[in-house]
């Protein structure tokens, strides 16, 4: 008996080579083929007469083929294959090129279906490569006289082949189980599994295909919103360290702050504190825009923990962040670190002498609050009692983590698990928060500092150049100092490892894009001779000596961690850089970014960029130039300069990219259907409606087995850390 899990080279008649590339498109088993679904229907579903026919109709006719038969083009090599079909209304010819064992299919005489799209060579109406299907006997058509799927193929594997298969394997596999209760599918007007795997496949209306799209994309998000749950349920029944604090203690830690914060700040820090105060592990998301002051509510956190006798472990994505963060914390708290509280600093750059006794006096428990990048969770590292883990951008940082940063130990029911705060600038948009972060709690910091001046933000024409570099120098007199942006690190770059992560030009002619290397050469020679311009990218090393290929470079050789202290310190004018700088560079007294290249990297990047500057007192400016004229460019960067804060640009770039290309379908390990789905909110909601009663009926599933075993899998199958 064939099921889901039959693998297909159990089935007798398909060929080994059909196999090998059945296999390319990673189909393996009746489950994987049944699940490849078609992306679009050629509506071939009603049937034409011929002698009704117009060029570049796509239609089914149903006639006699009168003549076929091949003949070679010489100047091209191509074997041309030509037949005659004919009804009672006229005929047409049939072409189709390289596939000469059609003439051994089709035969005069036969009564046949073709469907196709008519074509005009020379005043003569044809049928190009037409999809056949002989008449007769009791098989129905798969390829003609419907709706036709079209599948996602390969070399030498066509949605014809495709079809093949699939039809005769719905016929043949038994009735499947529906791990969805039936109360929730007629709810939401679903249909069942077996009929959903039908319509999707071979519909008879497109609203039929539409309704079977809609269930497996429901099934997907419904299975995500089960897990979010569970998790959260995980999370509620395990122990951690309650952090205790007292108003007076709050109210002497922010008397130190060299700012008054935000109501939203306030906020945000009385959600986190009324957390890590309770038994259970705190899991939280705190957004907010760039330079809205998120760390030192995360900073507050920490030292609280730390005046509880509870360690920190603050993971930042890159060296310079980790960095800022640790200076940040020496600025601000600098009365406690004098009276005994130890921060260190742990990162890949440092020497094995200064990473032994970071590591030492972290496991002694000597260490405080621990800041670093990746470094913190290799499995040298452990804590003696850490009671909070701070993760800035990095939003899915789950058990496994959790558990490396506690000593890699698995973590048990028994076991206390760190609070966890995870802290992000680029904002999520509601749907999908509430669909990929459902496990976490979210606070939200949706007001700037005070006193911050909005950024002056401004699309520069190629001709109006030179004006803005003559209005950089006018601002640099003053005092400030500018960023120049580029997708690229050098020239010669025509592939992404020297990108920095920029996008790929649509014409993939790398030499169109700025460069760094290049930039930095013209603005130190021959724009900005009087200024002092460097550089920094990917490739300088994190600390010290020479860049990894040995060459010195125009940076004379220094460390990414010593360009951005000069700069930080005034000592460098215009720093010409890659994406590097994206997140976390704080230089309050840079007011001018300049970035090439716009329609290389996505709003999200393009936000971040912005929140390098507008972090001091003074008026900011961000010119964007870019050399595509193309309606998508010009609606994104329109976008950018209409949106009033992060959350809303979210909106707009998801609204224009789609989900997919929001957050990188590789980044999610969503189904497609699902991915497709996130921006349907009304879909989304009835997905988590339906989990919550769930789960509030039945925690443990045990009424729902099939679902159970459905949500194991499914678990297993997606990879959202």
């Amino acid at each position: 008996m064939i099921t889901l899990e039959t693998e297909l080279v159990r089935i007798r008649g398909i060929a080994p080579a059909f196999l090998a590339k059945l296999e390319k498109l990673k189909i393996k088993t009746v489950k994987d083929l049944l699940w490849h679904f078609p992306y679009r229907y050629d509506d071939f579903s009603k049937i034409v007469k011929i002698g009704t026919l117009q060029v570049s109709q796509a239609a089914t006719v149903s006639g006699t083929i009168h003549k076929i038969e091949a003949r070679r083009t010489w100047r091209r090599r191509m074997v041309v294959i030509e037949a005659l079909v004919a009804d009672e209304t006229g005929g047409i010819k049939a072409v189709w090129f390289n596939q000469p064992y059609i003439t051994r299919v089709l035969r005069p005489g036969m009564s046949v279906n073709f469907a196709g799209k008519v074509l005009s060579n020379d005043g003569e109406a044809y049928l190009s490569n037409p999809a056949y299907e002989p008449l007769g006997g009791a098989s129905e058509t798969k390829h003609t006289a419907g709706l036709i799927p079209i599948y996602s193929e390969t070399r030498g594997l066509t949605s014809k082949g495709l079809r093949y298969l699939v039809k005769p394997l719905l016929r043949v596999l038994p009735p499947i189980q529906d791990f969805i209760p039936k109360n929730i599918l007629s709810a939401y007007n679903l249909p069942e599994l077996d009929i959903a795997l039908k319509q999707i496949h071979f519909p008879a209306l497109l609203a039929e295909a539409e309704q079977a799209k809609r269930r497996f994309a429901f099934e997907d998000l419904f299975l995500l919103q089960l897990n979010n749950l569970k998790l959260k349920q995980k999370l509620t029944q395990s122990k951690s360290y309650p952090i205790k604090w007292a108003d007076s203690e709050i109210k002497e830690i922010v008397s130190l702050l060299p700012f008054e914060l935000t109501n939203s700040q306030n906020r945000s820090m009385g959600e986190i504190l009324a957390d890590i105060a309770k038994p259970v592990p705190m899991n939280r998301l705190l957004q907010g825009d760039v330079g809205s002051g998120k760390t030192v509510i995360a900073a507050i956190a920490a030292m609280l923990a730390a005046r509880s006798g509870e360690q920190t472990a603050f993971m930042a994505p890159t060296e310079v962040l980790a960095r800022q963060h640790f200076k940040t914390f020496e600025k601000i708290f600098r009365s406690y670190i004098n009276s005994g509280i130890k921060i260190g600093l742990l990162l890949s750059g440092l020497t094995n002498k200064e990473k032994k006794q970071t590591v030492e006096k972290t496991a002694s428990g000597e260490i405080k609050i621990l800041v670093g990048t990746h470094a913190l969770i290799q499995k040298s590292v452990e804590f003696k009692n850490l009671g909070l883990v701070i993760v800035d951008e990095q939003h899915r940082f789950g058990v496994k983590q959790r558990a490396a940063l506690t000593g890699g130990k698995i973590v048990s029911s028994g076991a206390k698990l760190p609070h966890f705060l995870s802290m992000s600038a680029t904002p999520i948009p509601r749907t999908l928060s509430l669909t990929l972060f459902g496990d976490l709690d979210i606070s939200i910091i949706d007001e700037l500092p005070k006193g911050r001046k909005p950024i002056v933000t401004k699309v520069v024409a190629p001709e109006n150049r030179a004006r803005a570099y003559e209005f950089i120098r006018a601002q640099i007199k003053f005092g400030r100092q500018a960023f120049v942006i580029c997708p690229k690190i050098e020239e010669a770059a025509n592939d992404q490892e020297l990108t920095d992560g920029a996008k790929p030009p649509l014409n993939n002619k790398w030499s169109d894009v700025k460069a760094v290397k290049a930039e930095y050469e013209k603005l130190s020679k021959k724009t900005f001779p009087d200024l002092k311009v460097a550089m920094m990218h990917g490739k300088l090393p994190a600390r010290g000596g020479s860049p990894p290929d040995g060459r010195a470079g125009a940076s004379g050789g220094k460390s990414k961690s010593e360009v951005m202290r000069e700069f930080a310190e005034g000592k460098i004018d215009i720093l010409v850089s890659t994406s590097v700088v994206e997140v976390g560079v704080d230089v309050p007294n840079a007011s001018i970014m300049l970035i090439e290249g716009a329609d290389r990297f996505g709003l999200a990047q393009l936000y971040q960029f912005r929140g390098r500057v507008g972090r001091g007192e003074h008026q900011s400016f961000v010119f964007l130039f870019t050399d595509s004229s193309s309606d998508s460019t010009k609606r994104r960067l329109d976008a950018l300069l209409k949106a009033k804060n992060g959350f809303e640009l979210a909106e707009q770039d998801l609204a224009i990219r789609g989900p997919g290309q929001f957050l990188g379908d590789k980044q999610t390990g969503l189904p497609d259907l699902a991915m497709r789905s996130l921006n349907n909110m009304a879909l989304v909601k009835s997905a988590r409606e339906s989990a919550v009663e769930i789960i509030k009926k039945d925690p443990e599933l045990n009424n729902y087995p099939n679902l159970e075993e459905k949500l194991s899998v499914f678990q297993k199958e997606i990879h959202l850390e």
